[in-house]
């Protein structure tokens, strides 16, 4: 169920470089966002194989737990732990005593590691602004036992990421009543929540999401980050950012994407993912230039990856029909269509906020991607990436669907950077970077089914239910569910 490679040619936990442990990890966005900000992700906890697998192959050093966070204990995470710290840093591993027998000589290892931070976003369905919002919500319970685990770990901070409908009406209630449960824990939480928007931190996507900081009493609270840019003229809510007048603006949807090229005039892009990297024109801003590894980032102080790559992925073709193609087309930018209700991006506003769909045993519908502001279809995943603001090295799972729901679900990394570098900062740990490059995983996971890949981890087939049959009325019911135009995650 946890899954370490047996080798690994740079180590993932460098010297000097704070602890973290990712809880709900999904693809990696918040893992990629602290990693950035100086921080080793040194094991994610997930229970979705096909999640766990893109987390693995973005970050193959790390240890995987293919687990429900509701199901895995804190001492079996200080167990991977131990063996990551064992393998990067023999400096801190126990000395062996000539008079201690080898297997003995780790005892209590495990438990002397000081975690610095855990981080994750507990799945939010039942507090988002679709729909009802319930108390006795199973899906809530998460949140419970992500404090459970910090309480068992002990970490010196830890960041929770939700979404905003937590903070609205009776709800804010729950929300006190987490903190007095971190309170009882020892942890003290920053009672003056905020909610940030990931157009604030140069992410070209309109994206409100809550986020709790916490620290372990007696060590500082770490700030909120300010905002460090303002949205776009063209986007319909910049007037909300009028105190932001004097930041500069954020990536635009054609800085962000306008270098990839149509993907319609690629019959491979039919059955493969895949687009030659020869095939990009030139990078339409700094932006651009920083997510394709053609520009420094000085502050991305995470760990290089192999630029030796020909292949951009995520670039599947969608095939719309003919009328859907016209409508499109004729939809102009920032409009809805009015059939589909998708929205027509504006090259010079941002987008929208990207959403997972439905899951499997709600009837596996694909969240309603955005028109693409030039062309008459939506856009594909690796767009996508780029508006979440995901580099050109992380891969996605092959599949539209399972890339989309991984986009969908994560926190954007330059937003989740902007929270981690205000962590690190508590920490008084100033930042790292790594010189030795990171190589993928296994290509072939990419691709792997949801059976093959809970075999991969010795996992149950069913640990994410199975899509299942459903009437009419209930496909409708779920079909609206995936257009709805709150975001669900």
């Amino acid at each position: 169920m946890g899954r370490l490679p047996p080798f690994s040619p740079v180590a993932v936990t460098a010297a000097h470089r704070p602890i973290a442990i990712d809880l709900f990890a999904g693809a990696g966005g918040m893992s990629l966002g602290f990693e950035m900000a100086g921080f080793d992700v040194a094991v994610a906890v997930e229970i979705d194989p096909i999640h766990c697998l893109t987390h693995q192959y973005n970050f193959p050093q790390g240890a995987v737990l293919c687990r429900s966070a509701a199901e895995v204990k804190g001492a079996e995470i200080r167990q991977q732990l131990a063996t990551v710290v064992r393998r990067d840093r023999p400096e801190m591993s126990p000395k062996k005593s000539p008079k201690r027998s080898p297997d003995r000589a780790d005892i209590g290892f495990d438990q002397d590691l000081d975690i610095d931070v855990v981080f994750g976003g507990p799945p939010c369905q039942g507090f988002s602004m679709m729909g009802k919002r319930a108390f006795d919500d199973p899906r809530n319970a998460l949140m419970f036992h992500f404090a459970r685990l910090v309480n068992e770990l002990q970490p010196k901070y830890f960041v929770i990421e939700n979404v905003r409908g937590m903070t609205l009406g009776k709800h804010r209630d729950f929300l006190r009543e987490i903190m007095e449960i971190f309170g009882d824990f020892g942890y003290q939480i920053e009672a003056n929540y905020r909610v940030l928007n990931a157009a604030h931190f140069g992410v070209p996507q309109d994206r409100q999401r809550l986020f709790l900081l916490g620290a372990r009493s007696g060590l500082p609270l770490p700030t909120y980050p300010a905002p460090k840019t303002r949205r776009p003229a063209a986007c319909k809510s910049a007037k909300r950012d009028k105190a932001l007048g004097d930041l500069p603006i954020c990536p635009t949807v054609a800085e962000a994407i306008g270098d990839l090229p149509d993907v319609d005039r690629y019959d491979p892009l039919r059955e493969s993912d895949w687009l030659p990297i020869d095939q990009l024109g030139d990078p339409a801003s700094a932006y651009a230039q920083r997510l394709r590894g053609l520009l420094p980032d000085p502050a991305d102080f995470s760990h290089p990856r192999s630029s030796a790559r020909s292949h951009l992925s995520g670039c599947l073709r969608t095939d719309h029909s003919a009328q859907s193609i016209a409508r499109f087309q004729a939809t102009l930018p920032g409009e809805v269509d009015r059939i589909s209700r998708f929205l027509k991006l504006h090259p010079e506003g941002i987008c929208n906020t990207l959403r997972a769909g439905t899951p499997s045993n709600r009837g596996a519908f694909t969240s309603p991607r955005p028109i693409h502001p030039a062309y008459g279809r939506c856009i594909t995943v690796r767009e996508a990436a780029r508006l979440h603001s995901y580099p050109d090295w992380f891969c996605f799972h092959g599949t539209k669907w399972h890339g989309m729901r991984q986009i969908g679900n994560s926190v954007p990394p330059l937003l989740a950077r902007a929270v981690a570098a205000e962590v690190r900062s508590a920490l008084a740990c100033p930042p790292t970077k790594p010189d030795r490059p990171v190589v993928g995983g296994d290509r072939a996971w990419l691709s792997y089914t949801m059976r093959q890949a809970a075999d991969f981890y010795a996992v149950s087939r069913h640990a994410i239910a199975p899509r299942q049959r459903q009437n009419s009325r209930q496909n409708s019911q779920n079909q609206v569910l995936a257009l709805c135009p709150e975001p669900i995650a």
